[in-house]
């Protein structure tokens, strides 16, 4: 039988915010704590340009989601922010320094980029005892997160064993062992079961009411929607989007259709609601459905239909996603041919840009550099 999980109600994981200032240094220049700050980032492979002059901010005390279609660049962003890949040009800065320059960074910023990053043959109470020795962290807190994150059953077994969804507990509860403000994950709900799931909401939202930041990058449009505070969406390594979900939602509107759309559309302008026709009815910007049935009732107008309509994410992502400027440059220029008997709405194929550096003659990359000739 499962080990029931942790409630997360009044619970505070981890020393208190100002210990954490203590040990990872003060702000500079003013910066508010906790604040990311990604000003004009550049990195190019080669002749590719994975990020492209990206600019933007994440803010303490709420969750931000990071969007964008395979190649779009997020995953390279995250790793220029952790210091793990140098960028061309710009500066991507944590409380005002790069990550390199964070005294103690695990004390300060938790990260999980990945959900395979563990030793198979080590137990996963061992895998955070030894990210704990790095950071001056005590085998107690390891414990304590393993209970956290609902996982204590499996801390002895080993890693090689253990799903993916228990990876990603397990990856997030390494993001959270020096008791960080600044928290990054990249798709942290991958493989997690619809309660894992809903937990994970639950536990995100927790970290940024006790005023963390958090940026998440993720794929799962649907969800994303019900846990972020924020979205910044890119394509081709550059920012198409940025804002609060509800501003990026855009105003609410009702769609209407009826027997005498002209009538109708009359009666409320007179009321001071914008109205235009749209196909065989009327779009009417309220959220108050109410308002539309009683000018329809007073001017005698038969509805047939009337319901909210409001864009969601999923659809916003792909109207900026898919235009001709921003679409997916992993899928070329010019369609391929269309294959014989395929169905015609499937969606085209995409995947992370490939570096050209592992295209080049194998002789001149050295064991243990990377493209640009730096430790790995």
């Amino acid at each position: 039988m499962a080990a029931a999980r942790p409630e997360l109600t009044g619970h505070t994981p981890g020393p208190s915010p100002a210990r954490t200032r203590e040990r990872g240094g003060a702000p500079t220049g003013g910066q508010v704590e906790g604040r990311i700050e990604v000003r004009g980032l550049t990195k190019r492979f080669g002749s590719l340009t994975a990020v492209d002059h990206l600019d933007f901010d994440v803010e303490p005390g709420r969750v931000t989601g990071f969007l964008g279609p395979n190649g779009s660049g997020k995953t390279t962003t995250l790793r220029m922010l952790l210091g793990l890949v140098r960028a061309t040009a710009g500066s991507a800065t944590i409380d005002g320094r790069r990550y390199a320059d964070i005294p103690n960074p695990l004390r300060v910023v938790g990260s999980a980029l990945e959900a395979t990053n563990f030793h198979p043959g080590r137990t996963g109470r061992n895998h955070l005892r030894v990210q704990a020795a790095v950071a001056g962290v005590p085998d107690s807190r390891v414990d304590e997160l393993l209970e956290l994150v609902g996982i204590p059953a499996a801390a002895r077994k080993r890693a090689g064993g253990y799903s993916m969804g228990m990876r990603q507990r397990l990856g997030l509860a390494g993001a959270l062992l020096g008791d960080p403000r600044v928290i990054i994950l990249d798709e942290p709900a991958n493989g997690l079961d619809p309660e894992g799931i809903r937990w994970l909401r639950g536990f995100l939202r927790h970290l940024a009411d006790e005023g963390r930041t958090l940026l998440i990058s993720s794929h799962m449009l649907s969800e994303v929607e019900q846990t972020v505070d924020d979205v910044v969406i890119i394509a081709n390594g550059k920012r198409v989007a940025q804002g609060t979900v509800a501003e990026l939602r855009g105003e609410p509107t009702a769609y209407v259709r009826t027997s005498d759309p002209d009538r109708l559309a009359d009666a409320l302008r007179r009321r001071g609601l914008a109205v235009v026709p749209s196909g065989r009815g009327l779009r009417v910007t309220t959220e108050d459905l109410a308002v539309v049935g009683d000018a329809a009732h007073a001017s005698d107008v038969a509805v047939h239909e009337l319901r909210s309509e409001q864009t969601h994410l999923e659809e916003l992502f792909f109207n900026l996603t898919e235009s001709d400027e921003n679409r997916n440059r992993n899928l070329g220029d010019v369609p391929g041919p269309a294959l014989t008997g395929a169905p015609v709405d499937l969606p085209p194929p995409s995947g992370p840009p490939i570096d050209p550096a592992l295209l080049a003659d194998p002789e001149s990359r050295r064991p243990g550099t990377d493209s640009e000739g730096g430790a790995r």
